[in-house]
């Protein structure tokens, strides 16, 4: 057993895709009201013509707390109180009517709270006639001419419009004309009330500019209501109701057709095929004039729900929707006759919408119905709001929450004007008067953020094919055809041709007598029927050869128009050549006065850079030049180097050579200087020895001392090591410089001491047993040098005293300095360096060591 499956839920048809135009902000525009009394308070203020600002009067209970300030309100324009309806009208409606006619949608609706002047601004009065009567006017005036016979282009019951036949049309008026009035005729001309006439004045009318001339039009117009949430139809006739009886007082049926009428019965919002949204059965009266669209308008009036309340006299307890709808049709390629192709056919719409105004139960006092009635206007304006909300939250955070179109039957019917589908503009009308504060701050708030909202362009209408001009070709070919049957004696017009067939009567042949006196005469009917068959052969072969000369000459025109058609094509085509040729060339001299300028720009910034160029090569040269010098420089620098350091190392080798005598003659003298210490050092022991011998023995036995003796150089000479930095002082014999000095005394042999750091070459013969010891005779003859140092009484005789002596007693030279001194001989003075030595002493393990600091003095020799 095979199961069932499980039906499918039919997949949702896609969401109509939101136009990928640009977007415009619903256009907003504010509309005060005059005061009706002078000493009322206002609390509206008009600033310029783009901003109001809003006063709390100062009664508000809310103001004594600070909880309401003056506010400003910006619209797309503001009209004050002495705005006329024209004024309005051209700002306002008239670019909807325009797009009207060029195949767009629009919707226009007023806002505001009861008894601000809603009813006013799109209604008007006599000789001020509000936003409809002159929507309509401007319509007519600009499709006047163009306008199809009634019934050519006719409605069907899906929002849509069929194309008939002149045939078709003529029957379906005749067929209208003779049922009974269940539908409302259009009202004749002959019948318009004198108070329609002047809702306009002449001096106002006005007009659409750009309006195609090879199509026909229609206009349809339908009026709606939309109370308790429910859509009635306003222009639909309440037929009587044939079946119900109506009874009597007695309870029995009465025989007399019943004549009370059917309630009228709510109507249902449809989507058509282009997702658009329409009321299903709604009546659609096709008119031809603004005086015939205004009455089937002021009939609809009639039957429009109005009550007295406490704020006004006749409030709107309904929202009304007054549908213009404009069909227009393409000529066929002849420009006579509609083309019979429905897809050809654009429909577009203007809604002019009048909201009931908000209004406060507080206030009003309603009860009953009227508190019902407000309770659905209020719920239907709240619902409008709360969809202007979520559409601009979506357009400015990016978000794709759901509309609440189906809430209200308002919003439902225009979800497509705010889906892009045309253009959108709001009237807000507000009464200045202190009591409507709360509820026109309100109504402002609602307005300024409806501005926000941005509603897509609609797009452009596609066109037919056919070439433009139709019509004008069309009538201008019946010009030319009466001028040339006028030129033939042919007819020109109805009256011309009734003539032409009477001349045509006449010319033909005499009809034979027809008087007939016996009843039994049978030459008399046969001889008038035969003329009369002679003269209805001749009408058929004349009325043939007109035909036929009426066919070639229409053929002559059509040839002769296909060839001005492909004339004029080819002119096109040419001139879209030359329009191409035009763009091209254009294009071309942008191009070179592109080039151009770049050239001029290249030329200029080669110069510059030729000028650079130049600065550099200057530069260069200069460089160059600078560089030769100085390698020039640098070369006599070199030389100069080399020549410097030529002279330098003969200079050094000169200073080498000096040095190097100077060295070995400064060796030779430390030689000669330590083997004179060495002697002195030899007669300061035999000097020791001499005291201790004499301490010893008695004086008269003393042996007289034994001479010292000079030891040889050639023994004694031992080979001085070379010092490091050699003293330039030569040797000079210490006997010499102590003979020529007078300053100087030989010491007491007893005086002499023994130098530390002084060592004989070989030690001293005394007799160790008998001799005192060697450190008490030293301290002994120490004793002695003081007295010696005080008998001096200049300090510097002393110092020269102290230094001579110190160097005779070593052996040194008087004169150790690097810087030369003076050194004179017996025979001649001359300078030689000398140096003198401060001694002084420091033991050192038992030992001691002399220090010397160099000095320059001038001495005089005696001779080695």
């Amino acid at each position: 057993m095979i199961r069932p499956t499980k039906p499918k839920t039919p997949r949702r048809p896609a969401p109509k895709k939101p136009s990928s135009n640009q977007k415009d902000p619903v256009g907003v525009y504010c509309r005060v009201r005059p005061l009706g009394v002078e000493d009322e308070e206002c609390c509206i203020e008009v600033i310029s013509n783009t901003t109001i600002q809003l006063h709390a009067p100062d009664g508000l209970k809310a103001n004594r707390n600070g909880e309401f300030k003056e506010t400003q309100y910006s619209f797309k324009k503001v009209f004050c109180i002495k705005t006329s309806q024209m004024e309005l009208f051209q700002d306002v409606a008239k670019p909807l009517v325009d797009d009207l006619i060029h195949s767009k949608n629009g919707l226009l609706f007023t806002y505001g709270v009861t008894g601000s002047g809603k009813t006013f601004t799109m209604t008007g009065a006599p000789g001020q006639g509000g936003l409809l009567p002159r929507s309509l006017d401007m319509i007519f005036n600009s499709i006047g001419p163009y306008q199809a016979k009634r019934f050519v282009l006719k409605t069907d019951d899906k929002n849509g419009v069929e194309v008939q036949t002149q045939v078709d049309a003529l029957l379906e008026r005749q067929k209208r004309e003779n049922q009974p009035t269940v539908v409302p005729k259009t009202p004749s001309r002959q019948r318009l009330d004198p108070e329609f006439a002047d809702m306009i004045n002449p001096e106002e009318a006005c007009g659409a500019d750009g309006v195609d001339e090879d199509s026909s039009y229609s206009v349809f117009v339908s009026y709606i209501e939309i109370y308790n949430n429910y859509i009635y139809d306003l222009l639909e006739e309440a037929p009587y109701d044939p079946i119900k009886p109506k009874w009597n007082g007695g309870g029995t049926p009465q025989r007399q057709p019943n004549q009370e009428f059917i309630a009228p019965q709510s109507k249902l919002l449809r989507e058509d095929q282009n997702h658009n949204m329409y009321v299903a059965g709604c009546t659609e009266v096709e008119v031809k004039s603004t005086e015939e669209a205004f009455e089937v308008f002021w009939r609809g009036q009639k039957k429009r729900r109005i009550a007295n309340t406490q704020l006004n006299r006749e409030s709107s307890r309904s929202h009304s929707v007054f549908i213009i709808k404009l069909a227009q049709a393409p000529l066929d390629a002849d420009g006579d006759n509609i083309l019979q192709d429905k897809n050809q056919v654009s429909v577009s719409q203007l809604c002019l919408v009048d909201l009931a105004g908000s209004e406060r139960t507080s206030r009003t006092r309603a009860e009953g119905n009227r508190l019902r009635e407000a309770g659905n206007i209020n719920q239907s304006l709240m619902t409008l709001r709360t969809c202007m909300e979520v559409l601009r939250e979506n357009q400015m955070c990016g978000t794709n929450k759901m509309v609440p179109y189906r809430d209200s039957k308002v919003t439902h019917l225009f979800k497509n004007y705010f889906d892009g589908e045309g253009k959108v503009r709001m009237v807000v009308c507000v009464n200045p008067k202190a009591d409507d504060y709360e509820e026109t701050m309100l109504v402002m708030r609602f307005a300024e953020m409806t501005q926000e909202v941005e509603v897509a362009r609609p797009v452009d209408r596609p066109i037919c094919g056919l070439a433009a001009g139709r019509r004008q070709k069309n009538q201008a070919f019946k010009d030319e055809l009466s001028r040339r049957l006028e030129e033939r004696g042919g007819p020109v017009n109805a009256e011309s041709t009734q003539s032409v067939m009477h001349q045509l009567l006449q010319n033909l042949p005499p009809l034979p007598a027809s008087e007939i006196t016996d009843p039994h005469d049978d030459v008399t009917l046969p001889r008038l029927i035969e003329a009369l068959e002679k003269r209805h052969k001749i009408r058929q072969m004349m009325t043939q050869e007109y035909n036929r000369a009426a066919d070639m000459l229409k053929s002559m025109l059509q040839e002769l128009d296909s060839s001005l058609v492909s004339k004029e094509n080819f002119i096109q085509d040419q001139r879209g050549q030359l329009g191409e040729k035009d763009k091209t060339l254009h294009s071309q001299k942008t191009e070179i006065d592109r080039l151009e300028k770049k050239s001029k720009m290249l030329e200029y910034k080669i110069e510059i850079l030729q000028k650079t160029t130049n600065i550099y090569e200057d530069d260069k040269r200069t460089l160059q030049q600078e560089l030769e010098s100085r390698e020039q420089r640098l070369q006599r620098e070199q030389t100069e180097k080399r020549r410097m350091e030529q002279r330098m190392q003969g200079m050094v080798q000169d200073t080498k050579h000096k040095w190097e005598k100077e060295c070995e003659r400064r060796v030779c003298a430390k030689q000669l200087e330590m083997q004179n210490k060495l002697w002195v050092k030899d007669e300061k022991l035999k000097q020791l020895k001499a005291i201790v011998t004499e301490s010893k023995t008695p004086s008269d036995q003393r042996p007289a001392p034994d001479k010292p003796q000079r030891p040889s150089r050639e023994k004694d000479r031992v080979p001085a090591k070379r010092s490091a930095s050699p003293s330039p002082v030569p040797p000079v014999h210490s006997r010499s410089s102590q003979a020529l000095d007078p300053v100087y005394a030989p010491p007491h042999p007893q005086q002499v001491r023994r130098w530390p750091g002084s060592h004989p070459t070989s030690p001293p013969q005394s007799d160790s047993t008998s001799s005192p010891s060697v450190t008490s005779c030293i301290s002994e003859w120490e004793q002695r040098v003081p007295q010696d140092r005080h008998a001096i009484a200049n300090p510097a005789q002393y110092r020269t005293l102290k230094t001579r002596t110190l160097a005779q007693t070593q052996g040194l030279p008087s004169s150790l300095s690097r810087r030369r001194g003076r050194c004179w001989d017996r025979e001649e003075e001359r300078e030689v360096p000398d140096q003198t030595c401060d001694l002084d002493l420091e033991e050192q393990e038992g030992d001691y060591r002399v220090s010397e600091s160099q000095q320059t003095k001038v001495v005089r020799s005696s001779g080695r």
